[in-house]
Protein backbone atom coordinates (compact mmCIF):
# COMPACT_ATOMS: atom_id res chain seq x y z
CA UNK A 1 0.00 0.00 0.00
CA UNK A 2 1.33 3.69 -0.76
CA UNK A 3 0.23 6.15 1.46
CA UNK A 4 -0.76 9.88 0.51
CA UNK A 5 -3.30 12.13 1.12
CA UNK A 6 -6.26 14.35 -0.29
CA UNK A 7 -5.15 17.44 -1.63
CA UNK A 8 -8.21 19.61 -1.14
CA UNK A 9 -6.97 20.25 2.36
CA UNK A 10 -4.08 22.89 0.62
CA UNK A 11 -7.00 25.09 -0.77
CA UNK A 12 -5.38 27.78 -2.61
CA UNK A 13 -1.82 26.37 -2.88
CA UNK A 14 -0.11 25.50 -6.74
CA UNK A 15 -0.02 22.06 -8.16
CA UNK A 16 3.55 22.66 -7.66
CA UNK A 17 3.19 23.60 -4.22
CA UNK A 18 0.99 21.13 -3.35
CA UNK A 19 3.52 18.79 -4.62
CA UNK A 20 6.40 19.99 -3.01
CA UNK A 21 4.34 19.90 0.10
CA UNK A 22 3.82 15.87 -0.43
CA UNK A 23 7.10 15.53 -1.19
CA UNK A 24 8.73 17.12 1.64
CA UNK A 25 6.92 15.32 3.94
CA UNK A 26 7.86 11.81 2.36
CA UNK A 27 4.36 11.33 0.65
CA UNK A 28 4.10 8.95 -1.82
CA UNK A 29 0.95 9.91 -3.58
CA UNK A 30 -1.50 12.86 -3.42
CA UNK A 31 -5.56 12.27 -4.65
CA UNK A 32 -5.30 15.24 -6.51
CA UNK A 33 -8.67 17.41 -6.46
CA UNK A 34 -10.21 18.73 -9.80
CA UNK A 35 -13.22 21.01 -9.45
CA UNK A 36 -14.15 23.33 -12.16
CA UNK A 37 -12.24 27.03 -11.10
CA UNK A 38 -14.51 29.11 -9.35
CA UNK A 39 -15.83 29.55 -5.75
CA UNK A 40 -16.49 26.20 -3.60
CA UNK A 41 -20.08 25.36 -2.47
CA UNK A 42 -19.16 23.76 0.49
CA UNK A 43 -15.86 22.84 2.83
CA UNK A 44 -12.94 20.74 1.32
CA UNK A 45 -14.94 21.11 -2.35
CA UNK A 46 -13.62 23.76 -5.65
CA UNK A 47 -10.27 23.21 -5.08
CA UNK A 48 -8.37 22.61 -8.51
CA UNK A 49 -4.48 21.62 -8.19
CA UNK A 50 -5.30 20.16 -11.88
CA UNK A 51 -7.36 22.59 -14.13
CA UNK A 52 -8.84 19.40 -16.40
CA UNK A 53 -10.17 21.99 -19.04
CA UNK A 54 -6.71 23.32 -19.84
CA UNK A 55 -4.98 19.42 -19.97
CA UNK A 56 -3.38 19.62 -23.02
CA UNK A 57 0.05 17.42 -24.30
CA UNK A 58 2.14 19.84 -22.80
CA UNK A 59 0.58 20.31 -19.37
CA UNK A 60 0.55 16.36 -19.45
CA UNK A 61 4.53 16.17 -20.18
CA UNK A 62 5.01 19.17 -17.26
CA UNK A 63 2.90 17.24 -14.68
CA UNK A 64 4.65 13.63 -15.41
CA UNK A 65 8.05 15.23 -15.65
CA UNK A 66 7.17 17.35 -12.16
CA UNK A 67 6.08 14.48 -10.07
CA UNK A 68 8.89 12.33 -11.53
CA UNK A 69 11.37 14.79 -10.24
CA UNK A 70 9.53 15.10 -6.90
CA UNK A 71 8.94 11.30 -6.39
CA UNK A 72 5.26 11.69 -6.00
CA UNK A 73 2.43 10.04 -7.70
CA UNK A 74 -0.98 10.67 -8.37
CA UNK A 75 -3.37 8.26 -6.91
CA UNK A 76 -6.39 10.06 -8.49
CA UNK A 77 -8.45 12.70 -9.72
CA UNK A 78 -11.31 13.81 -7.50
CA UNK A 79 -14.16 15.41 -8.02
CA UNK A 80 -16.99 15.01 -5.62
CA UNK A 81 -20.12 16.62 -7.03
CA UNK A 82 -23.79 15.79 -7.24
CA UNK A 83 -24.32 13.83 -10.41
CA UNK A 84 -28.26 13.00 -9.59
CA UNK A 85 -28.91 17.03 -8.60
CA UNK A 86 -32.84 17.33 -8.08
CA UNK A 87 -31.68 20.70 -10.23
CA UNK A 88 -31.51 19.16 -13.67
CA UNK A 89 -29.20 22.33 -14.34
CA UNK A 90 -26.62 21.38 -11.61
CA UNK A 91 -27.02 17.59 -12.94
CA UNK A 92 -25.78 18.15 -15.89
CA UNK A 93 -23.29 20.27 -15.21
CA UNK A 94 -21.48 18.12 -12.50
CA UNK A 95 -21.77 15.24 -15.19
CA UNK A 96 -19.98 17.09 -17.52
CA UNK A 97 -17.56 17.99 -15.98
CA UNK A 98 -16.75 14.14 -14.26
CA UNK A 99 -16.83 13.16 -17.87
CA UNK A 100 -13.76 16.26 -18.45
CA UNK A 101 -12.30 14.13 -14.97
CA UNK A 102 -12.38 10.96 -16.77
CA UNK A 103 -10.66 12.03 -19.93
CA UNK A 104 -8.15 13.91 -17.95
CA UNK A 105 -7.28 10.56 -15.43
CA UNK A 106 -6.74 8.87 -18.88
CA UNK A 107 -4.54 11.43 -20.55
CA UNK A 108 -2.44 11.36 -17.39
CA UNK A 109 -2.20 7.65 -17.38
CA UNK A 110 -3.65 7.60 -14.11
CA UNK A 111 -7.09 5.98 -14.65
CA UNK A 112 -8.47 6.41 -11.51
CA UNK A 113 -11.30 8.98 -10.32
CA UNK A 114 -12.77 9.27 -7.52
CA UNK A 115 -16.28 10.66 -6.87
CA UNK A 116 -19.91 10.34 -5.57
CA UNK A 117 -22.59 8.83 -7.37
CA UNK A 118 -24.87 11.57 -6.36
CA UNK A 119 -27.64 11.53 -5.23
CA UNK A 120 -31.36 13.80 -5.43
CA UNK A 121 -32.18 14.52 -1.60
CA UNK A 122 -35.89 15.04 -1.66
CA UNK A 123 -36.29 11.24 -3.26
CA UNK A 124 -36.14 8.16 -1.78
CA UNK A 125 -33.66 5.54 -2.30
CA UNK A 126 -35.87 3.51 -4.81
CA UNK A 127 -36.71 6.66 -7.25
CA UNK A 128 -32.69 7.65 -6.84
CA UNK A 129 -31.71 4.02 -7.69
CA UNK A 130 -33.94 4.84 -11.02
CA UNK A 131 -32.61 8.14 -11.77
CA UNK A 132 -28.97 6.41 -11.57
CA UNK A 133 -29.82 4.39 -13.89
CA UNK A 134 -30.77 6.90 -16.52
CA UNK A 135 -27.56 9.24 -15.36
CA UNK A 136 -25.02 6.73 -14.92
CA UNK A 137 -24.48 4.14 -18.00
CA UNK A 138 -22.88 6.78 -20.59
CA UNK A 139 -20.53 8.00 -17.45
CA UNK A 140 -19.58 4.30 -17.30
CA UNK A 141 -19.64 3.79 -21.26
CA UNK A 142 -17.05 6.57 -21.10
CA UNK A 143 -15.06 5.47 -18.61
CA UNK A 144 -15.10 1.54 -19.68
CA UNK A 145 -13.90 3.15 -23.71
CA UNK A 146 -11.00 4.46 -21.77
CA UNK A 147 -9.99 2.05 -19.25
CA UNK A 148 -10.51 4.43 -16.28
CA UNK A 149 -12.03 2.73 -12.97
CA UNK A 150 -14.37 5.55 -10.71
CA UNK A 151 -14.18 4.60 -7.31
CA UNK A 152 -17.54 6.03 -5.46
CA UNK A 153 -16.85 7.15 -1.66
CA UNK A 154 -18.98 6.14 0.98
CA UNK A 155 -19.93 9.30 2.64
CA UNK A 156 -23.91 10.31 3.01
CA UNK A 157 -22.94 13.57 2.13
CA UNK A 158 -25.97 14.08 5.32
CA UNK A 159 -24.85 16.84 7.77
CA UNK A 160 -26.96 19.44 8.07
CA UNK A 161 -29.75 21.49 7.18
CA UNK A 162 -28.36 21.70 3.43
CA UNK A 163 -28.10 18.03 2.57
CA UNK A 164 -31.58 16.76 4.32
CA UNK A 165 -33.48 15.14 4.69
CA UNK A 166 -32.00 12.62 2.02
CA UNK A 167 -28.09 13.22 1.90
CA UNK A 168 -26.58 13.86 -1.63
CA UNK A 169 -24.42 10.54 -2.17
CA UNK A 170 -26.74 7.20 -2.53
CA UNK A 171 -24.47 4.48 -2.10
CA UNK A 172 -23.62 4.73 1.56
CA UNK A 173 -24.32 1.42 3.05
CA UNK A 174 -23.51 -2.39 1.79
CA UNK A 175 -27.04 -2.81 1.46
CA UNK A 176 -27.47 0.18 -1.09
CA UNK A 177 -23.95 -1.04 -2.49
CA UNK A 178 -25.62 -4.71 -3.65
CA UNK A 179 -28.11 -2.78 -5.31
CA UNK A 180 -25.98 -0.19 -7.13
CA UNK A 181 -23.29 -2.84 -8.18
CA UNK A 182 -26.73 -5.35 -9.28
CA UNK A 183 -27.98 -2.30 -11.37
CA UNK A 184 -25.03 -0.37 -12.86
CA UNK A 185 -22.90 -3.96 -13.31
CA UNK A 186 -19.62 -2.68 -14.76
CA UNK A 187 -16.21 -3.82 -14.13
CA UNK A 188 -15.12 -0.21 -13.90
CA UNK A 189 -17.40 1.10 -10.96
CA UNK A 190 -15.79 0.10 -7.34
CA UNK A 191 -15.50 1.70 -3.99
CA UNK A 192 -13.10 4.60 -2.18
CA UNK A 193 -13.96 3.16 1.00
CA UNK A 194 -13.89 5.18 3.92
CA UNK A 195 -14.60 3.66 7.22
CA UNK A 196 -15.10 7.09 9.31
CA UNK A 197 -18.65 7.43 7.96
CA UNK A 198 -19.53 3.68 8.81
CA UNK A 199 -18.55 4.78 12.70
CA UNK A 200 -21.52 8.15 12.87
CA UNK A 201 -24.37 5.38 11.18
CA UNK A 202 -23.64 2.90 14.08
CA UNK A 203 -22.46 0.36 11.49
CA UNK A 204 -19.63 -2.44 10.94
CA UNK A 205 -16.70 -1.21 8.87
CA UNK A 206 -14.70 -3.96 9.08
CA UNK A 207 -16.93 -6.83 7.69
CA UNK A 208 -18.17 -4.62 3.67
CA UNK A 209 -14.16 -5.15 3.05
CA UNK A 210 -14.14 -9.19 3.19
CA UNK A 211 -17.05 -8.70 1.10
CA UNK A 212 -16.57 -6.35 -1.33
CA UNK A 213 -13.02 -6.76 -2.19
CA UNK A 214 -13.05 -6.93 -5.43
CA UNK A 215 -14.64 -4.14 -5.36
CA UNK A 216 -12.43 -1.44 -3.77
CA UNK A 217 -10.42 0.67 -6.05
CA UNK A 218 -9.21 3.54 -3.58
CA UNK A 219 -9.04 3.66 0.15
CA UNK A 220 -9.41 7.04 2.69
CA UNK A 221 -8.25 7.19 6.11
CA UNK A 222 -10.36 9.48 8.08
CA UNK A 223 -11.39 9.51 11.49
CA UNK A 224 -14.92 10.35 13.24
CA UNK A 225 -15.12 11.28 16.91
CA UNK A 226 -18.33 10.71 18.24
CA UNK A 227 -19.69 12.29 21.53
CA UNK A 228 -22.12 10.23 23.40
CA UNK A 229 -23.19 12.31 25.74
CA UNK A 230 -24.89 14.47 22.62
CA UNK A 231 -25.96 11.35 20.80
CA UNK A 232 -27.79 10.85 24.21
CA UNK A 233 -29.34 14.29 23.88
CA UNK A 234 -30.25 14.10 20.33
CA UNK A 235 -30.59 10.48 18.31
CA UNK A 236 -29.58 9.13 15.58
CA UNK A 237 -32.14 10.98 13.39
CA UNK A 238 -30.44 14.46 14.13
CA UNK A 239 -28.02 16.12 11.83
CA UNK A 240 -25.00 13.92 12.37
CA UNK A 241 -22.34 16.83 13.44
CA UNK A 242 -24.56 17.65 16.25
CA UNK A 243 -23.07 14.03 17.64
CA UNK A 244 -20.03 13.51 16.25
CA UNK A 245 -17.00 15.22 14.33
CA UNK A 246 -14.26 14.68 11.89
CA UNK A 247 -10.66 14.10 13.27
CA UNK A 248 -7.28 13.27 12.17
CA UNK A 249 -6.52 9.61 12.04
CA UNK A 250 -6.16 8.11 15.81
CA UNK A 251 -8.09 10.78 17.12
CA UNK A 252 -11.28 9.71 16.61
CA UNK A 253 -12.66 5.99 17.08
CA UNK A 254 -11.60 4.37 13.81
CA UNK A 255 -9.81 1.04 15.03
CA UNK A 256 -6.76 1.64 12.47
CA UNK A 257 -5.35 -1.65 13.57
CA UNK A 258 -8.54 -3.58 12.88
CA UNK A 259 -8.85 -1.71 9.46
CA UNK A 260 -5.43 -1.77 8.37
CA UNK A 261 -5.55 -5.90 9.14
CA UNK A 262 -8.37 -6.37 7.10
CA UNK A 263 -6.91 -4.18 4.12
CA UNK A 264 -4.28 -6.66 3.95
CA UNK A 265 -6.20 -9.70 4.93
CA UNK A 266 -8.11 -8.91 1.11
CA UNK A 267 -4.70 -8.19 -0.50
CA UNK A 268 -5.25 -4.67 -1.18
CA UNK A 269 -2.09 -3.10 -2.34
CA UNK A 270 -3.80 0.12 -4.25
CA UNK A 271 -3.54 3.75 -2.85
CA UNK A 272 -4.51 5.04 0.80
CA UNK A 273 -5.14 8.77 1.33
CA UNK A 274 -5.49 10.53 4.39
CA UNK A 275 -8.27 12.62 4.18
CA UNK A 276 -7.53 15.90 6.60
CA UNK A 277 -11.56 17.75 7.81
CA UNK A 278 -10.41 18.18 11.47
CA UNK A 279 -11.71 21.78 12.30
CA UNK A 280 -8.81 21.88 15.26
CA UNK A 281 -6.27 22.03 12.47
CA UNK A 282 -7.57 24.89 10.87
CA UNK A 283 -7.00 28.37 10.58
CA UNK A 284 -3.22 29.06 9.24
CA UNK A 285 -1.13 26.99 7.00
CA UNK A 286 1.39 25.68 9.56
CA UNK A 287 -2.01 24.11 11.08
CA UNK A 288 -2.83 22.50 8.32
CA UNK A 289 0.52 21.06 7.56
CA UNK A 290 0.98 19.69 10.76
CA UNK A 291 -2.27 17.63 10.53
CA UNK A 292 -1.09 16.11 7.39
CA UNK A 293 2.57 15.32 8.96
CA UNK A 294 0.41 13.93 12.63
CA UNK A 295 -1.83 11.97 10.38
CA UNK A 296 1.23 10.12 8.47
CA UNK A 297 3.33 9.49 11.89
CA UNK A 298 0.72 8.45 13.03
CA UNK A 299 -0.39 6.03 9.79
CA UNK A 300 3.14 4.94 9.64
CA UNK A 301 2.95 2.35 12.38
CA UNK A 302 0.21 0.30 9.78
CA UNK A 303 1.85 1.46 6.31
CA UNK A 304 5.09 1.75 5.35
Amino acid sequence: MKLGFVSAILDGWTFEGMVDAAAEMGYQCVEVACWPAGKAERRYAGVSHIDVDALDDEKVRYIHGYLEQRGVEISALAYYPNTLDGDLEKRAAAVEHLKKVIRASHKLGVNLVTTFIGRDQTRTVEENLDIMCQVWPPILRLAEELGVRIAIENCPMLFGPDQWPGGQNLMTTPAIWRKVFERLPSPNLGINYDPSHFVWQMMDYIQPIYEFKDKIFHVHYKDIKLFPDKLRQVGTMAYPLDYMSPKLPGLGDVDWGRYVSALTDIGYDGYTCIEVEDRSFEGSPEKVLDSLRLSKRYMEQFVI
